[in-house]
């Protein structure tokens, strides 16, 4: 049985405090003592002590021990969302923002690709600049903050808008990509990749299959079992194993459909709001989430401390490729084929225009998180790395952006009278359900 938590922690979870917390004690550390800051970070905290090679450091720690879990999360949001009742379910909902998602990982390349080229071509990155090593960065920008995108939309559009469950999808699947982008073409370059080792990563998904096939109704026996297989398999295949959760997870048994993607307080408000039982769901996929939730929360303030340490003084035109990728390319490239695939007949949620799809593209433009992971993964040169996750970091203003025109525009108040109108037969059918 869990235990309620208290409501400063809901507040810090709520509004990833720790996150954004983690992000200005990493800036303000790297400008003030930058030395100081990466020996923290790259200093073993047990001297002779190496894991397949590698000093156990706090960075190697949180990135690939510690980004498993945060990832796995992700992976059973997806799974849950094909449950009924989830978004991913039936599978016609979801091809708008599915379509829409594809616009947000394309428009940023082909932004990213654009500016690159047009920088260039003025030497803003100096004469004789290696495009080649430039264009490894072209990943960074199709990255959506699953966490902070969905505190803005609930902001901008205010609870219950059907924006908020569109830009969910969107930014859960776009992640999905993002994972699949670090595997492929972000793999360490000093340790080409040897395939051959994937094999392990299929036998934890077979270890996971039976478990699940036995009812085995423990989600830390999945985890902790057929994890550290997927985990070795892509560590001797050289891919990033910050991923070996995503094929294990869906494996877990889950409700017989989706319980929600957030706090339980939503569940709970969004249950109380159509006159609904609220739900109860104590699944091992629920349950994973459930206990590692404020785990994972809070260990954000260490992710971020270890990969937004960069100094003010390495802003460069990668900072700005990345940024303008990141909000001309996604509110181009969401809206464009959001439109799209309204006009093919996947039409858009009931209650949600253009202008709510536009808005939606603009807030997915928040990188932050998953855009500092790719950035890391992309750039070995310190000073590309820098000026790219700068880029990553100055996204998060978007949100701040979002919420004044959100304000100034009245995002939400049309919708708001759209859902009063109908809302004699919805109350019907909430109660038929």
């Amino acid at each position: 049985m869990s235990q309620p938590k208290s409501g400063i922690v809901s507040f810090l979870q709520e509004f990833s405090i720790p996150l954004i917390a983690g992000v200005f004690v990493a800036l303000a550390w790297a400008n003030i003592d930058y030395h100081g800051y990466h020996h923290i970070l790259e200093t073993p905290l047990i001297d002779g002590v190496k894991i397949l090679g590698y000093d156990l450091t706090l960075h190697w720690l949180v990135n690939d021990i510690f980004m498993v879990f945060f990832f796995g999360i992700a992976a059973k949001e997806i799974a849950e969302a094909c449950l009924p009742g989830g978004s991913l379910n039936p599978i016609k909902a979801a091809i708008n923002p599915l379509i829409a998602t594809l616009g947000g990982v394309f428009g940023p390349v082909g932004v990213f690709f654009g500016a690159l080229y047009l920088f260039n071509g003025m030497e803003l990155f100096g004469e004789g600049a290696d495009l080649g090593a430039l264009s490894k960065g072209w990943g960074i920008p199709t990255a959506t903050d699953i966490a902070l995108a969905w505190l803005v939309a609930r902001t901008v559009f205010g609870k219950g808008h059907p924006a908020i469950n569109f830009l969910l999808l969107l930014a859960v699947a776009d992640d999905a990509i993002g994972l699949v982008i670090i595997a492929v073409f972000y793999g360490d370059p000093a340790h080409p990749a040897q395939p051959q080792w994937l094999g392990l990563v299929a036998a934890g998904m077979a270890v996971a299959y039976a478990l699940r096939r036995m009812n085995v109704q423990q989600w830390w026996i999945y985890v902790f079992i057929a994890g550290p297989l997927a985990w070795l398999g892509l560590m001797k295949a050289h891919m990033h194993p910050a991923l070996a959760l995503v094929p294990i997870v869906p494996f877990l048994p889950g409700p017989k459909r989706d319980t929600g993607m957030f706090a339980e307080g939503d569940e709970v408000d969004e249950a109380t709001a159509h006159g609904l039982a609220i739900p109860h769901d104590h699944s091992p996929l629920h349950n994973f989430e459930h206990q590692l939730k404020l785990f994972v929360d809070m260990g954000l303030f260490f992710f971020a401390f270890s990969n937004a340490g960069v100094q003010f003084a390495g802003i460069g035109w990668m900072t700005w490729t990345i940024l303008i990728a990141l909000v001309v390319g996604k509110t181009i490239g969401i809206g464009v084929l959001g439109v799209m695939a309204d006009k093919m007949g996947f039409k858009l949620p009931a209650g949600m225009g253009v202008k709510d799809l536009i808005m939606a593209g603009f807030i997915a433009a928040l990188g932050l998180t998953v855009a500092l992971f790719v950035a890391a993964a992309a750039f070995t040169d310190p000073d590309l790395q820098g000026q790219a996750k700068m880029g990553a970091l100055f996204s998060g203003f978007v949100g701040i952006v979002a919420i004044v025109i959100g304000k100034a525009f009245g995002f939400g108040r049309s919708s708001a009278q759209e859902e009063k109108e109908p809302s004699a037969a919805g109350e019907a059918s909430g109660s038929a359900h």
